[in-house]
């Protein structure tokens, strides 16, 4: 049964066949693709996305949590699933589903050598993040001699990749301090070729490290955000075309008169009167309030509807005077014909945020394909 279907979030997956090439035209022919399906996909549908993305000819996907590994397991994800920042309570349950975690402590490299030895797992695959700058998680470098220690004699564990994570490969006021990451990783993998076991393979850039830094590719990137349409620069996102589109409906309109308040705690004043429009999206379906007072805005009929007075739940009322519209309209919050990087940026956010706020009630719809 389709309940409301005027309000969804469409995933065109025409588009993220289009981002995924132009990403791996930026690569060179034997570098690994790694595509971050995490928080659903960026908000979207992690298992439709994976599948395309699998499809496509990507090497591995990445999730944040076990339990995002395990739903990608559960719709029949074969590709190999690194889990980046797994949590000790869940290591049992990675290797029932053939995920992949990513150790990045000593704390959690001991817990998961401890279950492997009472399990009897031998080679499996875990990867080893170090931190180079953004401090966040992650091994030093003058970590490595400890890893060799505890790894000596083990046979339970293969170290399948180390990495990084830049901090601010999208902003090139940051270049020297991107440079100096890039050099420290540089550091850290001729310390392990020297002192660990095996060739695990490398990688450190993520979308904006593709576009900016593509002398860090090393063995595999990691890509998110780019993948979804975003590459955190306007000649990037006129090249990427946005996955996901949300759009509604006109709910009600109503003719209000000079003076009148529209919504809680008369967040608008109208000044001149006019007509409004109500649509069924509110802030517990990802739109927060900070897209009110006219910070935010929905396309109707081609033109830009602000968001007046405050996002209820539920519900925002747009100003529609002069957008020839009826009841049942179609409104757009974001998509191709007004990027969620303008929405968020206008509202003092980020695209990531409101991507991956798009709450679950609304409507998936997959097209393309």
């Amino acid at each position: 049964m389709s309940v409301d279907p005027l309000t969804c979030l469409e995933i065109d997956l025409d588009a993220l066949e289009h981002n995924y090439h132009f990403l791996r035209s930026r690569l060179k022919p034997e570098t690994n693709f790694l595509g971050v399906v995490k928080a659903y996909a960026y908000g979207s549908d992690s298992i439709a996305i994976a599948r395309k993305l699998e499809a496509l000819g990507a090497d591995y996907l990445a999730v944040a949590f076990t339990r995002e590994g395990i739903h990608l397991r559960e719709a029949g994800i074969s590709l190999p699933i690194l889990v980046l920042h797994p949590q000790p309570a869940d290591l049992k349950f990675l290797a029932e589903h053939r995920l992949e975690p990513n150790l990045y402590s000593p704390r959690l490299l001991k817990l998961f050598l401890s279950l492997a030895g009472e399990t009897g797992l031998e080679h499996y695959p875990v990867h080893l993040e170090f931190n180079t700058g953004l401090n966040r998680v992650g091994f030093w470098e003058n970590d490595v001699d400890w890893i060799a220690e505890a790894l000596e004699g083990s046979s339970a564990i293969e170290i399948c990749s180390v990495f990084s994570h830049l901090a601010a490969s999208d902003d090139p006021k940051a270049r020297d301090f991107t440079l100096r990451q890039i050099e420290s990783f540089a550091a850290i993998v001729r310390e392990v070729a020297t002192k660990l076991p095996g060739k695990p393979f490398k990688h450190l850039l993520n979308t904006s490290g593709v576009l900016n830094y593509p002398e860090g590719q090393w063995d595999m990137v990691r890509c998110g955000i780019g993948l979804y349409g975003y590459g955190n620069a306007p000649q990037y996102d006129n090249a990427l075309r946005p996955v996901a589109r949300l759009r509604t409906h006109i709910s009600q309109l109503h003719l209000i008169e000079p003076g009148e308040y529209v919504g809680y705690n008369m967040g608008y004043q109208s000044p001149k009167g006019g007509k409004i429009a109500t649509l069924p999206v509110g802030h517990a379906d990802g739109i927060g309030r900070q897209y009110g007072q006219e910070r935010g805005s929905f396309i109707i009929g081609g033109q830009r509807a602000p968001i007046i007075g405050n996002v209820c739940m539920d519900m925002v009322m747009v100003e529609v005077s002069g957008i020839p519209c009826k009841e049942g309209d179609q409104a757009l919050f974001f998509g191709p014909e007004i990027s969620a990087e303008t929405q968020a940026s206008q509202a003092g956010t980020i695209s990531y945020e409101l991507l991956t706020g798009i709450s679950q009630r609304i409507r998936r719809e997959i097209i393309g394909g």
